[in-house]
């Protein structure tokens, strides 16, 4: 007869094994093998033009010579390999609505899934949870139509184009991220608050609360590691997104980092030191992110793994 493992002694069974020196040492090699690159990188992005193309990163050690003359072009110079300065201000004014927006309505969807009842729920989550198998290229033409020339049904105009340019082109660059990143985050934002107590719901409703001091005073303390999840997921997505960017954010007044890489590679693909230094600036905030949020993002994951 066979026994069933509880999950509190399978836990501790997976966190001792995860915790042998065999284990650690694995870690440490996986450590090294993603950071050594970066720091290429970023040593690179430090030394002249004549020292990069002739010798690799790793002899800096027995010549160090240091320069910021590569990040002073990237950052403030002019033409196709400057001005990334004015780029990551764009990135961050993309990226900021663009996390936010699609954060707030998933919460409020997905509790409205979990705890509102209403007729057609679980079927409006299946259709939710579908629209993720939708490739992004084919609800681009759609929605570029959309913008330009806005919504009709035989020959009656239902919305007007939104005809936006210049600086305004970033709502529509909200817009578009997101739509293409609700489906995914109700889906994640849904699984967490199915998972919450539901006596505790029910004990706000008894006492009286509404719907709306439920979701602020009880369930958004309790899923801060999934929002906090979700966050970086959804930051890493649209900051480092070229092809949604090239179609809704075209300008030169909106152009994000990756717009500009991607023709910093395609017009200076031969200057190396321009190409190190612009692509360090342009990890150096989703790094951050990562690490301010890294103990959100671990229970988060770990959330809901373990019960009894």
């Amino acid at each position: 007869m066979s026994t069933k493992v509880k999950p509190v002694e399978l836990a501790k069974r997976s966190r001792l094994r995860l915790s042998r020196p065999w284990a650690s040492l694995t870690a440490i090699i996986i450590a090294l093998l993603w950071t050594t690159p970066t720091f290429g990188l970023l040593l690179s992005s430090f030394r002249p033009e004549s020292d990069i193309k002739n010798s690799g990163w790793w002899t800096f050690f027995s010549n160090p010579n240091f320069t910021i003359e590569n990040y002073n072009e990237v950052l403030y110079g002019s033409g196709s390999s400057g001005r990334l300065a004015e780029a990551f201000i764009n990135s961050l004014v993309i990226t900021i609505p663009s996390v936010l927006f699609p954060m707030a309505l998933a919460a409020l969807a997905a509790y409205a899934l979990c705890w509102v009842k209403f007729k057609g729920r679980d079927w409006f989550f299946i259709g939710i949870f579908a629209l993720q198998v939708v490739p992004l290229q084919m609800s681009l033409v759609p929605l570029l139509s959309f913008f330009s020339e806005g919504a009709s049904i035989g020959g009656v105009t239902l919305l007007p184009s939104w005809g936006l340019e210049g600086e305004w082109e970033f709502i529509q660059v909200w817009f578009a991220h997101t739509c293409f990143g609700l489906p995914l985050s109700v889906f994640l934002l849904h699984n967490f608050m199915s998972e919450l107590p539901g006596s505790v719901i029910e004990s706000a409703r008894v006492d009286g609360a509404s719907h709306g001091a439920i979701f602020r005073r009880i369930v958004l303390p309790l899923i801060t590691p999934a929002l906090a999840s979700l966050g970086i997921f959804q930051f890493l997505w649209v900051w480092n997104d070229l092809l949604v960017a090239l179609v809704f954010a075209s300008g030169p007044e909106t152009s994000p980092l990756t717009a500009k890489l991607a023709d910093m590679a395609g017009s200076r693909g031969s200057e190396w030191q321009r190409l190190t230094a612009g692509a360090f600036v342009s990890i150096v905030v989703p790094v951050a992110v990562f690490l301010g949020l890294q103990r959100y993002f671990v229970r988060g994951l770990l959330a809901g793994s373990v019960k009894g």
